[in-house]
């Protein structure tokens, strides 16, 4: 039997593949890819409709305000019951244009007064609603 031995002249064989050329194959996709990728825009283009007369009528605002002691003030007159108040809001609804509503409540009133009369206005059918003077209320 015969062995061949292996001697330093004899290089050995290579069992890696070759990534070259498939870098290089990878980089011209990328390439073509970008090349071919449209321009993002900034902007998005909406066609608004355009009004006619500009409004410049302020809107009627209602300022409705809870205390502390969860009385219920409309327009700085306090009113006695929740019946009071449902009534001005039933009123407040068939004016034209609808009034804006601004709820405000001091830093002690009660939760349920202030859910009451945002309860209130909806179940009127009121949509204007807007709660003001929540500053008092922000970490300092």
């Amino acid at each position: 039997m015969a062995m061949k031995l292996q001697t330093q002249d004899e290089p050995e064989v290579m069992m890696d593949i070759n990534t070259t050329p498939l870098i290089d194959v990878m980089l011209v996709l990328l390439i073509m890819l970008i090349i071919t990728i449209p321009v993002q825009l900034h902007s998005v283009n909406l066609d608004m409709p355009q009004s006619a007369t500009p409004q410049t009528k302020k809107p009627n605002v209602v300022r409705i305000e809870v205390d502390a002691r969860s009385v219920v003030n409309w327009n700085g007159k306090p009113l006695a019951d929740r019946a009071a108040l449902e009534a001005l809001l039933l009123e407040a609804k068939a004016q034209e244009p609808q009034p804006e509503l601004h709820i405000k409540a001091q830093g002690k009133a009660k939760y349920e007064a202030v859910a009451g009369v945002l309860a209130s206005a909806q179940r009127q059918g009121l949509t204007k609603i807007g709660i003001v003077g929540t500053e008092q209320f922000a970490a300092p």
